[in-house]
């Protein structure tokens, strides 16, 4: 039996490092399942844009297809920019949308791996306090994952860990990265400060994370390619892939 296609979806991004990111983290997750055919497509600013690459795997006589968006939240691209392209798709292949990335434990290992790769060891959690600085967001669901998310990062250990967006649009008015920083050296106990992105991709949201971090002792670099978010593109792959059972 042949396994539907994987169509990873990312924004895309004018930053060429966005999409060289994407390819190396779906490239990773491809090598984790031989067999499994993997695919990649941008909703903006890159090619292969996803009407392209459903046209080609059409073509290519492919039925059934999991597109997963390469997003860590369910905010406006998973609601609405992504559905919205996936209608406009042919009635071959069928297509099954998986769900978003986070919230997963996946997520809290590769932030972690990150931090501890910038020269932080686990006897350093009691004393660290952690900015988990994410992109930014309008959508109520998605700022309470992140927060969510941070809490969670918190009970791993880490003396406090505060989310931080670097948007300064983001509802309910919620910290930029460098004024998180600056509350975070208040907070009792904390002896040093990492900014931890909970970003994928570098891009011009992520360098402003960057800047908002200049007052912070430590920077983490984006998620990127590691081995636990290509684990993960897995796990919702399979979630989705998985048959639909039928009721009598």
């Amino acid at each position: 039996m042949n396994r539907p296609v994987l169509l990873v979806i990312a924004h895309g991004s004018r930053d060429p490092r966005h999409a060289a990111t994407v390819q190396a983290l779906v490239r990773r997750a491809g090598a984790l399942r031989p067999g499994l055919r993997v695919e990649t497509a941008f909703l903006d600013f890159n090619l292969p844009s996803v009407p392209g690459v459903l046209d080609r795997l059409a073509a290519d006589g492919v039925r059934e297809v999991v597109a997963l968006p390469l997003l860590l939240t369910r905010a406006f691209h998973a609601k609405a920019d992504i559905p919205a392209v996936l209608r406009q798709a042919p009635p071959s292949p069928a297509v099954r949308q998986a769900e978003v990335l986070g919230p997963s434990p996946l997520l809290i290992a590769a932030v972690e791996r990150r931090l501890y790769e910038v020269g932080l060891t686990p006897a350093d959690k009691p004393t660290t306090g952690v900015v988990l600085a994410s992109a930014g967001s309008t959508d109520p669901e998605a700022i309470a994952v992140i927060a969510e998310t941070a809490r969670e990062l918190r009970r791993t250990g880490w003396c406090s860990v505060r989310p931080a967006f670097a948007s300064a649009v983001t509802a309910g008015g919620l910290p930029r990265t460098e004024d998180a920083v600056r509350t975070l050296r208040t907070d009792p106990g904390v002896h040093r400060v990492a900014v931890a992105p909970y970003v994928i991709a570098p891009g011009r949201l992520p360098d402003r994370i960057a800047a908002g971090a200049a007052g912070a002792d430590v920077l983490a670099d984006v998620l990127g390619p590691s081995p636990e978010l290509a684990r993960l593109l897995l796990e919702r792959y399979e979630a989705a892939a998985r048959p639909v059972a039928r009721t009598a």
